[in-house]
């Protein structure tokens, strides 16, 4: 036999040290926990709360400390876990985010080399399911509120009479007194508003223009709805501090968001539920004062409140631009070197935002949130009672400083100010409102159930396989078996350090990995077999059986690894789990049924005289 590089024992050791460290961490398991995450101000904050909370309800947590971006209160078992939710809630109030969560046990230690567990998705770990969709109803009223007031805009400006405006329908009318003023009124419209499509109305002394929403533009305007409220969802999601969230769109309307490991679906209801939206208004100049003593607003104007201070300020019913329109939003330094935000319009926007500039350079402009809350109280007897709160405040107030229309950039703010307004902006609204259509929970017990299942399979899968090697292959066969396991650990290291989301389906194939990764050794051995039967001497036997099958070997797997790729590049969620799980596990197994077999082989024959071969 050819001596074994020395090369490629040192590559198998140094995959075994590897796969072992890596490997690891699965198996120390979780603790319950609850987790606590706060948009502003220090965590080291909720120390003293936490632990009074705790005392006051008689609870001992494992641990409470800050992991990572996050406060986290570890449990020894489920029931103190939800206790200490429900407790938490109460006493941290509605700022601080309290969700129930599963810790990792793993070790400082292998924490610090970069070892993490495999993630667990929804069948196994537990979690909830939401099917959410989006209301376009609501984007094509609001196109509609908005044509019906930039229309007449347009025309005024224009200088072309309209008698009348009204809804009908999904299409806004403006009326005219003659024909001429209906056409050249057309082709002021076709030209500044070139997404709305014109039937001309005419009997009689009747004239008028029906505008409605060409369906080119109604679907830009759905595919952007979508686009904005999955970014927006997704921010959401991040608060919860969940591993390994899915946000993601299916079909024309609908979102997915699958949440493992979230066992509390209420606070996830509510922070999905949310609907909040941004609008850019004038300022009136008023007295708001006035109009908040007296609790009437002068007609065209609003009241409103500013978030900080609660200052009464008075705000234009018109709006010049809102978060639908909205492209692009980041803090910045303007020229003067202050925090500024610089935020960037579509087409519609820039020219409502031109037009109003031209004409409001030095006067100050505002930026007003509102948003419909869900909030969950809790009743004497503990019951969850699901209100709506409806939000509005006045979030900055900036002066005009010149005419702008696309891109321009709000100043006055503090550097946090600029930051927090520039995150509000680009993610903090849903551009149309979302309706919880399906909601599936897994329970925690549900999916350890499908692990131990899961197990229970791969152990009595790979016992049989181990079984039928060591009888028919006999002392090769125990060799095999031994790089089975060597494949096995080496499958969830990478696993672990990819960070991949491990599902049924996953497990599925990495059973089927086992039973294939054999399959390489079984032509080994079967080639061996032949050899020796034509009187092949057994250590030429032995190399020549290796040599021989290596490109049977690669071709079969290069088979499977076309159709893996295939499963993952078409494939979603659980099927993409499966590819990934098999893509690992083929890598793996040319690996140890070429590689370490054959280092076992030679570690314990090369060197023994040998009158047969014990396969």
């Amino acid at each position: 036999m050819k001596p074994f590089p020395l090369w490629k024992t040192v590559v198998i050791v140094l995959a075994l040290v590897f796969g072992a460290l890596y490997a690891a961490p699965n198996l120390f398991g979780d603790d319950p926990a609850v987790q606590i995450s706060v948009a502003e101000g220090e965590l080291s904050a909720l120390d003293a709360p936490i632990a009074t909370a705790m005392d006051e309800a008689g609870l001992t947590p494992l641990s409470s400390r800050v992991e990572g971006n996050r406060w986290v209160v570890r449990f020894a078992d489920a029931d103190s876990q939800l206790e200490a939710a429900e407790v938490l809630r109460r006493a941290l109030g509605r700022g601080p985010v309290v969700a129930l969560s599963s810790m990792p046990k793993t070790p400082t230690w292998l924490m610090e080399i970069g070892a993490k567990p495999m993630n667990l998705g929804l069948d196994l770990r537990g979690g909830v399911h939401f099917l959410l969709e989006v209301d376009f109803d609501d984007i094509n009223v609001k196109a509609q509120e908005r044509y019906l007031n930039d229309l007449p805009v347009l025309l005024r400006r224009e200088n072309i009479r309209y008698t009348g405006r009204r809804e009908a329908g999904n299409a806004v009318v403006i009326e005219f007194d003659d024909a001429e003023r209906q056409a050249v009124a057309q082709a002021a419209i076709a030209e500044e508003f070139p997404e709305v499509d014109l039937v001309v109305q005419g009997a009689g002394s009747k004239f008028a223009l029906e505008a409605r929403l060409s369906e080119a533009e109604a679907q830009r305007l759905a595919d952007f709805a979508v686009q904005q409220n999955l970014t927006t969802l997704r921010n959401r999601v991040n608060q919860l501090g969940v591993a390994e969230p899915i946000v993601q769109r299916q079909g024309p309307s609908r979102i997915v968001v699958q949440l493992p490991g979230v066992q509390d679906t209420t606070r996830v209801k509510d922070l999905l539920g949310a609907t909040a939206t941004l609008e850019y208004r004038a300022v009136s100049e008023e007295d708001a004062f006035l109009a908040a003593r007296t609790g009437v607003a002068p007609v065209g104007t609003e009241l409103f409140y500013t978030r900080d201070d609660e200052r009464p300020v008075l705000l234009m019913r018109d709006t010049i631009a809102a978060g639908s329109q909205l492209i692009d939003a980041s803090a910045t330094i303007d020229e003067n070197g202050q925090p500024a935000v610089s935020v960037t319009l579509d087409g519609s926007g820039a020219r409502r935002m031109l037009s109003f500039t031209e004409r409001n350079v030095g006067k100050p402009m505002a930026v007003l949130f509102r948003e419909r809350e869900v909030i969950t109280n809790y009743n004497a007897k503990g019951e969850p009672i699901r209100e709506t709160r409806q939000i509005e405040e006045v979030i900055s107030i900036a002066t005009i400083r010149g005419v702008f229309g696309k891109r321009f950039q709000t100043t006055g703010l503090s550097s946090a100010e600029a930051h927090d307004l520039s995150l509000l902006l680009r993610a903090g609204a849903l551009a149309a409102p979302v309706d919880i259509v399906e909601e599936r929970t897994v329970g925690p017990s549900l999916g350890a159930d499908n692990i131990s299942q899961g197990q229970l399979a791969a152990v009595i899968g790979l016992l049989v396989v181990v079984v039928f090697m060591a009888i028919y292959y006999s002392a090769f066969g125990m060799l095999a078996n031994i790089a089975l396991v060597v494949n096995l650990i080496l499958i969830v290291a990478i696993m672990s350090i990819l960070q991949a989301t491990l599902t049924m389906p996953g497990i599925a194939g990495i059973i089927l990995t086992l039973g294939m990764a054999v399959d390489a050794n079984v032509l080994i051995f079967e080639r061996i077999r032949e050899d020796l039967a034509d009187k092949v001497s057994p250590h030429e036997a032995i190399e020549s059986g290796f040599s021989r099958a290596f490109l049977t070997i690669a071709d079969s797997q290069l088979t499977t690894l076309i159709a893996a790729v295939v499963l993952f590049a078409l494939g979603s969620g659980p099927v993409k789990g499966f590819a990934v799980t098999l893509t690992v596990g083929i890598a793996t197994s040319m690996f140890t049924a070429i590689v370490v077999t054959r280092a076992l082989v030679h570690l314990f024959f090369a060197r023994r005289k040998l009158s047969g071969v014990p396969v």
